[in-house]
């Protein structure tokens, strides 16, 4: 029996590894690559110039690869590059990114994508990530590896989330948040680092300990933010897991949550 229910509807210029599952119903566009060992569920929408690697499964009702919702838009070949062995489940849009950007929305591997979530254009995904239930990520929005966001968490558009960052439900980011932070809130604030989340990633700890000092130094110590960086700095060259968050200050476009 083929792997490609009769229903379902490929363009010929579609290229699809030989094992690659697709369910009844769904439509593969012209400028689509598919990895092998991949299943696409019935009724999902995969189009615009999109690749997805290996071993992924997506779920029923999903839209990949749609344009960009963004009225300044116009027809650019713009794309969306999805990795290796990510479950994607129902009804997840994920958009191709624009001409404003890099020009690609990147979503990487490894990823565990709860129903109803929303990947906006140009956002930047790392791999081991958790976006559960209806989380909701605006235009450019950058994601790190391992990070968790809750169900329900939303981001802002241009906002930069950690890695080993976990949010809880419901929370709203205007500001980024730095790495290893647990976060929560209306706007989102820092509530500790996320210790329990390093120890299962076999921080030791000695490093748990540093990333709770240079917690304390960002958001306990009644320093400014520069004179946090430059203790923060001074923190890393013996403990070298803390240069992420002296990189991440750097690079914090729209100011840290604090």
């Amino acid at each position: 029996m083929s792997a490609r229910h009769p229903t379902a509807i490929i363009h010929p210029a579609a290229k699809l590894a030989d094992d690659v599952e697709v369910g009844a119903y769904s439509i593969i566009g012209e400028h689509v690559e598919i990895g092998a060992g991949t299943v696409i569920a019935p009724h999902v929408v995969v189009t615009g110039h999109t690749r997805i690697g290996k071993n992924n499964r997506i779920f029923q009702f999903c839209s990949i690869g749609e344009i960009p919702q963004d009225k300044k838009y116009a027809g650019e070949p713009t794309r969306l590059e999805i990795g290796d062995n990510n479950t994607i489940r129902e009804s997840c849009t994920f958009n191709v990114g624009t001409a404003q950007d890099v020009g690609v929305t990147r979503f990487g591997s490894n990823n565990w994508v709860m129903a109803y979530v929303h990947v906006a254009h140009d956002c930047q995904i790392g791999d081991n990530v958790i976006l559960a239930n209806s989380t909701q990520l605006a235009g450019h929005v950058h994601v790190g590896d391992y990070a968790i966001l809750g169900a329900f968490t939303g981001a802002h558009q241009y906002c930069k989330i950690g890695a080993h960052v976990i949010t809880g439900g419901g929370s709203i980011v205007f500001k980024d948040i730095p790495p290893y932070i647990t976060a929560s809130g209306y706007p989102v604030e820092p509530h500790g680092i996320n210790s329990e989340g390093l120890k299962r990633r076999g921080f030791s700890s000695e490093q748990i300990a540093a990333v709770k000092r240079a917690y304390k130094t960002l958001y306990r110590s009644e320093l400014t933010l520069e004179a946090a960086r430059a203790a923060l700095q001074e923190q890393a060259a013996q403990h070298p897991e803390i240069q992420i968050m002296v990189d991440f200050i750097d690079h914090a476009d729209r100011g840290i949550i604090r």
